[in-house]
């Protein structure tokens, strides 16, 4: 990547950023964009008005001529563009998606980097030997019946318990959209059925289960939680029973003794959570999710990056980490498939993807419905700018292993954790997997936080810091301007990292208490 000089400030000069001495455009750096007229350091003179991160034409390219960012082409001129020229999706035409084979397997061996020893942080050792961030209660729901009697409860639980209980941090329920009216014997219904499961079961709970159901609702608590899986977290039980307030009991007569039953169950997980301390544990007891949205032309060039740096870090010092979202990587599967340690993982990614591309075209759509206007306004062409800036969040290590949407990881190491690109429904999907820190990059800016386990929000520019102040935790946007590296960004994040497990730190969305709800990724028909 070929970056401003560090003397340099973005304010003082035109400046613009290239990924590889291959690529034909760049992005310009500066806030406001660069009016037409603009002659940077190298000669180039702008011919129209580039808004900032968008992409200028470094050379004349001919009609049906390759534009290439990243070393890759992004797409092909659909008229001849002149140097100097804004650059933007009405003039490309995108290239074909590469197809599933012919692929290149387990070719690339990343260099064996020494461990990262010594770093620890402070957090709740499980039963099961997971570790949690954060010391929650939370209240799972069987059916989206239930939720306006939860979320009441949940709200008299905080005033009136959770004072009594200093050592949790937190009470939430786990609120979602299913439940009934669906196909619940569908094969893809295992999808949503073990995505609440293994939510109930992250590691940020402390293995208290505490379920809210209707009675009615196709998903019965039985089902959704089976025997065995719950962890035994009462060594005085032989076998952890399933509690379970259930609202069409004969013994609820009212509203308030729907309420006043669900207040009264959660006491006992209280006080097992309250008496949970903090110990010290090593970094290798993170679980990572990262993920970005409302993303830029930025995110390739700052956040992500530097998230791929902290990435490698992470993976050194053996801890877990999952980078997602289909269609943000499918057009860089090659790189993956010739990252994966071994052919098994590479041909796991590949099912993946061929099970996303039927499953998109069963709604007669494809890949290029994932950028989204905002997207392009931030400077994204299309899914295939996007998905290289994409997966720079992996780093440079080699994938270990490969989860499909709504399973629970099992392993340490780098791991691709197929889902969906939507933030809310990615997010959901992690926490199911057992993350218990999320890294999330943005460019355009959203204020997206989870309940559930702590966000981190790395910002992919100066101005979106600079506004979004008490947003967002780090600011990338200076490795833009010069002013810092990828490495120093990374190495920022992986320390705030620390300080956020052992909880010494809240995030900015943690403060305000700012969080999406929880959504299902559902494929099964709805009946």
């Amino acid at each position: 990547m070929t970056t401003p000089d560090a003397s340099a400030s973005a304010a003082a000069q035109p400046l613009y950023i290239t990924m590889h001495e291959a690529d034909n455009v760049a992005i310009v750096v500066n806030d406001g964009g660069l009016p037409a007229g603009t002659v940077f350091a190298s000669g180039l003179t702008l011919r129209e008005k580039v808004p900032q991160a968008h992409k200028v034409a470094l050379q004349d390219i001919p009609e049906g001529g390759v534009v290439r960012r990243y070393n890759v082409p992004i797409g092909y001129a659909l008229q001849p563009i002149a140097a100097g020229s804004w650059v933007h999706e009405r003039l490309l035409k995108m290239p074909s998606a590469r197809e599933l084979e012919g692929l290149p397997i387990a070719t690339v061996k990343p260099p064996v980097l020494p461990p990262l020893e010594g770093y620890t942080f402070e957090g709740y050792r499980n039963a099961d030997g997971s570790v949690g961030t954060r010391n929650i209660l939370a209240i799972t729901q069987t059916v989206q019946c239930v939720a306006g009697v939860t979320s009441f409860a949940v709200q008299r639980i905080k005033s009136e318990l959770l004072p009594l209980f200093p050592n949790v941090d937190d009470v939430v329920s786990l609120e979602h959209t299913y439940g009934c009216g669906v196909a619940i014997d569908a094969p893809d219904a295992v999808i949503p059925i073990r995505t609440v499961r293994n939510i109930s079961l992250n590691p940020n709970f402390g293995g208290e289960v505490m379920v809210v159901s209707l009675g009615c609702e196709k998903l019965q608590p039985e089902r959704l939680m089976p025997p065995g899986v719950i962890p035994l977290v009462d060594e005085r039980a032989a076998e952890p029973a399933l509690d379970v307030v259930c609202l069409q009991d004969n013994a609820h007569v009212g509203f308030m003794s729907m309420v006043d039953s669900i207040v009264r169950q959660a006491r006992p997980h209280l006080e097992r959570l309250n008496a949970r301390r903090r110990v010290t544990v090593p970094a290798s007891e993170l679980v990572v999710g990262v993920q970005c949205g409302g993303s830029d032309a930025f995110s390739g060039v700052t956040a992500n990056p530097a998230v791929g740096f902290c990435t490698d870090l992470l993976v050194r010092a053996g801890a877990s980490v999952m980078f997602s979202e289909v269609t943000e990587v499918r057009d860089g599967i090659d790189q993956l498939t010739s990252r994966a340690a071994t052919p098994e993982v590479a041909e796991a990614m590949i099912r993946e993807m061929a099970w996303y591309d039927a499953y998109l075209n069963q709604g007669r759509v494809d890949r290029s419905a994932n950028t989204t206007p905002g997207n392009k306004l931030g400077g994204l062409s299309n899914i295939v700018e996007k998905a290289m800036g994409s997966i720079v969040k992996s780093g440079s290590a080699a994938i270990t292993g490969v989860i499909s949407p709504g399973e629970k990881l099992r392993q340490k190491g780098l791991i691709y954790a197929a889902t969906p690109a939507s933030d809310f429904i990615c997010g959901t999907l992690q926490l199911a997997a057992g993350m218990n820190l999320h890294v999330f990059t943005t460019g355009r800016g959203t204020p997206y936080g989870l309940a559930e386990v702590p966000v981190i929000k790395v910002a992919t520019r100066n101005d979106l810091a600079r506004r979004w102040h008490d947003l967002m935790d780090v600011n990338a946007g200076t490795i833009a301007s010069g002013e810092k590296t990828i490495e120093q960004v990374g190495w920022e994040l992986f320390h705030l990292m620390l300080e956020v497990a052992s909880g010494r730190q809240k995030t900015w969305a943690e403060q305000w208490k700012l969080h999406n709800a929880l959504v299902l990724f559902n494929p099964a028909p709805v009946t």
